[in-house]
């Protein structure tokens, strides 16, 4: 059962059920802060989660159907946000759901979930998804049945419009395409959920909804503004009818025309004067919104619609107001959200000038996270596309900071010709100043999987941090590598996988000298692994096979070795098996057939047997399935119909640095022939983070690692300063969509040092790959 509430009458609620529940020794839990209410039914939160206040676990039905009827009497007429995943009971803050509260876990396609007993004692996966279900070997209890019968009472007959498409999900509600059924007119429809969708100052989806109809009401008539058709309530939602616009999102049309992305840099004047007409177009909507008095509020990329003739138009008002009312945004997207400072149309002047710089360098969000990046990024994009100054000081006089703007700062990366030592000292320096050994759940800042998966982990956690600034030759701190050995201690690895694992803690610890340790870790893990089904080298057997590998080659262990290679046939077996590429990219070195195919080469190499470079092939040939030709005509892993990944832990980057050791042992095999095909994936000037893992550091190792064009490699070491943030003494970088700053090894400064490294010293830019030929490019 659960209990919904408000962020305003929370307290009520939990006080009442909370002295029903104790006095009767039912066990539940609850959210404990008005904070944390306000966090779960935010806008962005998960829709899975919206509304629930309380959880209770009856033991049986007859208490479950007793705490419904009396609860009920207890709580009626208080308010809450319908809670998605379950049903309602009666029309007061009551909802039930079917599933496990007993935590068990099921590895599906490579992922631990949730899981609940099926009819024959089998796990089967927890349906937590935002609707309502009942597994169809149970029976629903009788209390229920009348409430499931209104529910379904409710259901499309009665609704006016015939929806077509689903366009986006928040917790606020959605927004389709859809048909009105009484003309077949077509129509967008924007949902609103009463008492979700919050923002700061506690509003909900229903009363920005009703602001929204109001502007396109005041604003009749304005081109580019869509127009409102009819505002009506459906089952407790709110919808608003509108205009549907033609277009795509700004960033879109950036994937598509923006030149720096593609191996080969495309017409900049043309592009330069097709952006400038854009801005300008966005700037005459604004003025004629202004001119009725009115402010956008929310001037961001996903906003503002780019049609094929590059016509404009803007969308989504529900944070619009009139400018006599003087608000101050509660919402807003990274880097176009205008400081507290700005007021009115200034709120909307600021998001244009950010739009500006964003249309020529799409990295808003790391101008937010570190202000004195703001000159550097308008210097660039005068330079690269030859802007004039006027545009370019419209952005500085509108972006800089009005109370304590950033005096400038020039770092190492800044430099003309910067000396790589030093830019490699100061990421060292960076890591080692956000280290927290006072704290027990993590050591480095870093990605928020750490949370998850664990601090000490190799890909997001210390082990990761400390293998980067040892390999590189950066040091060795003994009060770090302490915290790695207690925190196995207090918090154990959850799986034995290599980068998210035991296996990666375990290889950092053989390879810093904890021998004992080390092989302890990958003893108690042994028994795991015959329920292993995750085949990649992120948290499957390839990583773990691998491992045994690496320390049977270091300690002479046949049995490690032999392990090895029972793993190995399992993944032959599993390969056999594997299912055709499906729409959700996976192929790449941490996640596809890419990690396995690795280990196949390690495995011919030990055993001398071409049986598994056959086996290597075939596994490079699956992954190699899931690619298709980019707009640049460069071979990149295909994700959904038009996304496409150079990357290399999902990418063609991944596929490469794997492609590259099977053609070092295997030359003349036809799958080696297909490598500089995905090397030339890699050679564009823009990349949209600098990580490792997802980023331009991964892009730089796969380029030194399989022989890529010198000037792409310099390119990629030049454009690093992009987003490199001065932190202490050192230099840090912004982690998975530039929103934090990151130490760790997959997406922050830690894997940006090795990639430096692998190209100044050739070492191996991850574990079990071989040196990259000595390049010095770096030194």
């Amino acid at each position: 059962m659960h209990v919904s509430a408000t962020v305003r009458n929370a307290g009520e609620v939990l006080l009442t059920a909370y002295d029903y529940l104790v006095e009767r020794r039912i066990p539940f839990k609850y959210l404990r802060t008005q904070s944390i209410v306000l966090a779960r039914n935010s806008k962005y939160a998960p829709r899975e989660g919206s509304g629930k206040l309380i959880t209770i676990y009856p033991a049986d039905d007859a208490q479950l159907e007793s705490v419904l009827r009396e609860l009920d009497a207890l709580l009626a007429g208080k308010p809450g946000a319908y809670i998605l995943s379950d049903l309602r009971y009666a029309a007061g803050p009551l909802f039930v759901r079917y599933g496990g509260f007993v935590e068990q876990w099921l590895e599906v396609d490579g992922k631990r979930v949730l899981a609940i007993n099926g009819p024959d004692g089998e796990l089967v996966p927890d349906q937590r998804k935002p609707t309502f279900w009942v597994p169809d070997w149970i029976t629903l209890p009788t209390c229920l049945e009348t409430h499931l019968a209104a529910r379904k009472a409710g259901d499309a007959e009665s609704f006016p419009y015939r929806v077509t498409q689903s366009l986006h999900f928040s917790n606020g509600g959605g927004v389709y395409r859809a048909t009105r059924k009484s003309d077949d007119a077509q129509v967008v429809l924007k949902e609103a959920r009463p008492h979700a969708g919050l923002d700061r100052d506690n509003v909900d989806a229903v009363a920005r909804l009703r602001r929204e109809h109001a502007v396109l009401t005041l604003l009749h008539g304005v081109p580019g503004v869509p127009e409102v058709y009819e505002h009506f309530t459906a089952w407790e939602h709110e919808f608003v009818a509108m205009q549907p616009v033609p277009g795509r999102p700004i960033g879109q049309w950036l994937g598509q025309h923006y030149p720096l992305t593609h191996r080969e840099v495309g017409d900049v004047t043309a592009y330069t004067a097709r952006a400038l007409r854009i801005i300008e177009s966005v700037e005459r909507i604004l003025a004629d919104v202004h001119e009725r008095g009115v402010v956008f509020s929310d001037l961001h990329p996903l906003n503002v619609l780019v049609d094929d003739d590059d016509s404009v138009s803007l969308i989504d008002f529900e944070l619009a107001f009139p400018v006599a009312e003087d608000r101050k945004p509660t919402l807003g997207s990274p880097g176009f959200q205008a400081p507290q400072d700005r007021s009115g149309f200034e709120i909307d002047e600021y998001a244009l000038a950010a739009l500006r710089l964003y249309v020529f360098l799409p990295l808003n969000a790391v101008i937010e996270l570190a202000p004195v990046k703001l000159r550097t990024h308008v210097e660039f994009i005068r330079r690269r596309f030859g802007l004039p100054d006027e545009y370019c000081d419209r952005i500085l006089a509108a972006l800089t900071p009005r109370v304590d703007p950033p005096a400038p700062v020039v770092t190492a990366l800044d430099e003309p010709e910067p000396d790589w030592k030093v830019v490699r000292k100061s990421i060292a320096a960076a890591i080692l100043a956000s280290a927290t050994p006072q704290r027990k759940d993590r050591l480095f800042p870093g990605d928020v999987e750490q949370f998850e998966v664990g601090g000490a982990c190799f890909a997001y956690g210390a082990a990761g941090v400390l293998h980067a600034l040892d390999v590189t030759g950066e040091g060795r701190y003994p009060e770090h590598e302490q915290w790695l050995l207690d925190s196995l201690r207090r918090d154990p690895p959850k799986e034995p996988g290599f980068f998210t694992g035991a296996h990666g803690i375990a290889y950092v610890l053989e390879n810093l000298g904890y021998h004992d340790e080390a092989d302890g870790l990958v003893s108690a893990y042994a028994e795991i692994l015959p329920s292993t089904k995750d085949h990649g080298l992120n948290a499957g057997l390839s990583g773990v096979a691998l491992n045994l590998l690496h320390f049977a080659d270091r300690r002479a262990d046949e049995a490690r070795a032999e392990q090895a290679l029972e793993l190995g046939e399992r993944l032959v077996a599993m390969l056999a098996d594997a299912p055709p590429p499906g729409d959700k990219a996976r192929a790449g070195l941490l996640y596809g057939w890419s990690g396995p195919a690795l280990l196949f080469v390690r495995l011919h190499e030990r055993t001398g047997d071409r049986r598994w470079l056959v086996e290597a092939e075939r596994a490079l040939e699956r992954d190699l399935a899931e690619c298709m030709t980019a707009l640049d005509g460069s071979t990149q892993v295909r994700d959904g119909n038009f996304r496409t990944l150079p990357y290399v832990g999902i990418g063609s980057a991944g596929i490469a640095l794997a492609l590259n050791e099977f053609a070092r042992v295997a030359p003349d095999a036809e799958c080696s022939a297909r490598l500089p095909e995905l090397v030339a994936a890699l050679t564009g000037e823009f990349v949209i983070q600098p990580a490792l893992v997802l980023g331009r550091a991964g892009l730089l190792a796969t380029l030194v690692h399989a022989g890529g064009p010198p000037e792409a490699i310099d390119r990629h070491l030049a454009t690093l300063a992009w987003h490199a943030v001065p932190y202490q003494e050192g230099l840090a970088f912004p982690g998975t969509q530039l929103r934090r700053l990151s130490m760790d090894l997959n997406t922050g400064g830690a894997g940006v040092l090795l990639a430096l490294a692998s190209t100044a010293d050739g070492i191996p830019v991850l574990p079990f790959l071989k040196s990259p030929a000595l390049s010095g490019r770096s030194q």
